[in-house]
Order: C-alpha cells, then structure tokens, then sequence
C-alpha cells in the first residue's frame, strides 16, 4: 500500500488528469521560496518510519579485472513499509553521487525517502572511491600530500597505485572555470594505466548487478538519480535495466553529447544575469583516458563564487577574505571524500579518449578485429541514448533545478537539454521544475532551510512517482 502523506502540505495543488485510467500528474513550472520553506517545514515534522541502514560490498569481474564495489542500502525495517508507486510496484530509488564524493554525499537524501516516504534506496559509490582500509570510510590526509604525493583510488582492497604509476601535471587551459587543474597521468604499461583503460565498463556492470540484488524485476520499479557527475551514469543505465521506470533528474547532467553542446553553448561557464559571460565560446573537452584529475579548493571556489553571487548579489566580492575562510573551512572536511574524478570522458563525450581506452583494453586482452569493435562501439554508447530495434526507450524523466545553480539553469534547459529529448526517437516524457531556493549541492543548508531544498526535492518526486508521473502507456 502507498505511503500517504497526513502530514506535509502538497508543494502545490498537483495538475493530474486520467485517461483510461492512467493518471497522467503534470508538475509545477516554478515552486516559490515561500511555498518551498513550508513544505520543508512540513517533510522535517513528519513522523519518521523506522528504517534498516546496510553496507553491501560485491567484486565484479569486468574486462579481466576484479573491482570491489560498495552500496549503502537503506530500507524500512518492516517490509510492508516499502511504498507502492503508480504501476502497484514497491518503490526501489537508485542514487548515485557527483563526481568528488561518495555514498555520504547522498546520505541526506537517502534518509529522507527512507525514512519520510518508505522507499527502499540504494546508493552506489563509484568503483574506486570506497575508502576500504577504515571502517569510516572517511579518506585520510588531503588529496596532494605533504611529499607531493596524489591520492588515487581502491578499485579492489589490498591493491594501492604507487607514485612510480603516475606523473602529476598541472594544466592552466581551463582556468577560468577552475583554476591550475592537477592531474595524475597514469603511464603506460603500469596497473593504473590499465585500470584507467577499464573502469567505465565495470561501472556500468556494477550498476546493473546493484540493481539486480536489491530490486527484483517482479517486485520493484526502480527510479534513478545521480547527482551532477553521477547524471550521465543513471543516464546510460536506464536503457539498460528493465525495471528502470524513470529518472528523477535534479541537478543531474544527462548524456554526455547533450553535455558537450551544452558546454560550448555556455562556455563553460553558464549565464550570471547581468554580467557577461567569461568566455564567449567553450572549447571542447580533451582530457586523455589515464587522467586522474585531483580535486582540490578550487573545486568548491568555483561553485560557492556564483552561489554567493545569485544570493548576496555582486557586493559578496567585498568579502572575498571571507569567503576564502569560508571555502578553506569546507575543505577541511570536504577532503575526507574521495576528491578524485575519472568521469569526463563520458560526462563530456570525448570520443577521442573513450576510442583510445578500448584500444588500450583490447591491447591487453589481445582481442581480436571483431571483439575490439565491438568494444570500441560499446564504449562511444555510454555517451548518447540507445535507439533502435530492441532498444529500451529512455524513461519519464522529470528534471528539477536550483534557483542558484551555478551549472543548470533555465536557459540551458529551454535551449539545448529540453530539446535534444525531444528529438530522441521515441521521445521520453518530460517536465521540467525549478525551486525558488537552493544550489547545486540541494542538501547545502541555507537561511530557514536546515536540510537545504532535499526535503523537498524527496517529496517532489515522491508526488511524481506515486500520482503518474511514470507511467507510459
């Protein structure tokens, strides 16, 4: 049986119709700060259900390698707590944080659909960023270490890539968006190389398996959300999972060629009302297969200048010291994550790369002709939707953005994602929502907002998913 809401105050009257018998809910086009602090209010108050929270650790075998891979699993104790959705399955939220975290990043929102809406959620670390030497999981020390050293990922417990596996390299192309970048470029011939070359398909072989073990085909219908970095991934598994009934897209990029255009579209950069752009054109991304680029502050700079922008207005740059305090102090905690990020190949579609990897894996399996064209394809497909015959056609997909998104805003959705869906053949249903509060990162507390938007981005798309959103005919 559904979990019904007695408590909380719906976001705003939902606009739903019924044709023959399947509800069809249309979400809001905008949801005022007012109305978003009351349904904030509301989601915190409401009684919490009893919920079991798990680690499941699983090695997956992909392209000749072993990769451990880590979930955290969060379900109400009593089973007959699991909600129901629109279709009469049990309610299955499949999470996946953004590009410098892990599990914790995505900890708020799990708790809340658990916890305030009865969903069973399960949320996948990216393979390699599990610390797995410390029951914590917390990453010890900064990402560049007092020796010069780079902190680089686990892909399988017990196996460390050493300092002789890599070169640091330092690159100045992209400094307007995000200052010097270090990378560790990972060197030919050694186990990082090879590593670098592979982990794209044990991502997606461990997503599929996570799906798998913990939402059965006949029992649950699953729906999924990555964050930022993680959108491209849930993107690319949601053709590839039957159960996958649609994609809650908040803050989420999408595929990556739609993310290329969009890149060169906003320069990288994005539009700030009332100023001028940075830089008038993007340039296309480059970053080669085997580099490890190593986050540092300059990751959170890049996105609290904007957010400080869009809340305080041009005068947060008389407090530049301040906001430098500000971000050195999020440092601090923030390099307990991972801080490390492989993704941009696919997130951005470079094809050059994703080519030059299946080749380096097809060198060291010794694949022949066929079975490295095969790979060669399989890979440039992470980037784009599947289409054709036996294809599973992309979900629902509802997306909703932050009033002070540094990367998502209205104009990029209305002008390059909205309509590259529309093209796709068949073409999914879509919504697009915004919030009058919040940033990228929606669990950011702000003024009146303990939990940032989270609350209500759990209870967004609890409407969807059990008043019709979702379903197809």
């Amino acid at each position: 049986m559904a979990i019904i809401n007695r408590t909380a105050k719906p976001i705003l009257k939902p606009k739903s119709r019924s044709e023959g018998g399947i509800k069809d809910y249309r979400p809001p086009k905008f949801i005022a700060r007012e109305e978003v602090l009351r349904t904030s209010r509301a989601v915190i108050r409401r009684k919490d259900i009893p919920i079991r929270e798990s680690e499941d650790i699983f090695r997956v075998q992909a392209l000749g390698m072993a990769w451990d891979i880590g979930l955290r699993v969060y379900c109400p104790r009593n089973k007959s707590r699991v909600g129901q959705g629109a279709d009469g399955k049990r309610v299955g939220i499949f999470l996946l944080h953004g590009g410098s975290g892990d599990f914790k990043a995505m900890a708020v929102i799990a708790g809340l659909f658990a916890q305030k809406f009865g969903c069973k959620v399960v949320v996948m670390t990216f393979p390699g960023r599990l610390y797995l030497d410390h029951k914590s999981r917390d990453w010890p020390g900064d990402t560049i270490g007092d020796d010069g050293t780079l902190r680089t990922p686990i892909w399988q417990r017990g196996e460390f890539v050493t300092p002789d596996q890599y070169t640091p390299v330092r690159d100045a192309s992209k400094r307007v968006k995000y200052g010097t970048r270090l990378y560790a470029r990972a060197k030919p011939g050694s186990r990082f190389y090879d590593r670098m070359a592979s982990w794209p398909m044990a991502f997606e072989e461990a997503m599929k398996i996570a799906c798998a073990r913990h939402f059965p085909e006949d029992e649950y219908s699953i729906y999924v959300h990555g964050h930022s970095t993680g959108g491209p991934y849930v993107c690319m598994l949601s053709q590839r999972v039957t159960n996958i009934q649609g994609i809650m897209a908040v803050e989420n990029s999408t595929f990556g060629y739609i993310n290329e255009v969009k890149h060169l579209w906003s320069g990288g950069i994005g539009k700030i009302e009332g100023f001028e752009r940075v830089a008038k054109k993007g340039e296309k991304w480059k970053d080669r297969f085997n580099d490890l680029y190593i986050r540092t502050w300059r990751d959170l700079a890049r996105y609290k200048g904007p957010e400080a922008l869009g809340q305080e207005g041009a005068g947060a740059l008389m407090r530049l010291p301040w906001l430098m305090e500000e971000i050195l102090e999020h440092w601090n905690g923030a390099r307990k994550r991972p801080q490390f990020k492989a993704e941009y190949l696919i997130t951005h579609n470079i094809r050059e790369s994703l080519v030059a990897a299946a080749r380096a894996v097809a060198r060291r399996l010794k694949m022949n002709r066929k079975e490295a064209a095969a790979l060669h394809d399989h890979y440039l497909g992470y980037t784009r939707e599947l289409s054709g015959p036996g294809a599973k056609p992309v979900p629902p997909t509802l997306f909703l953005i932050t009033k002070d998104s540094r990367d998502h805003s209205p104009e990029v959705y209305r002008e390059i994602i909205i309509p590259k869906f529309k093209a796709m053949r068949p073409a999914p249903k879509i919504g697009l929502t915004q919030l009058g509060a919040g940033v990228h990162t929606y669990h950011t507390p702000e003024d009146d907002l303990p939990l940032g938007v989270a609350p209500v981005v759990a209870k967004f798309y609890h409407d969807a998913i059990t008043q019709g959103f979702y379903l197809t005919r």
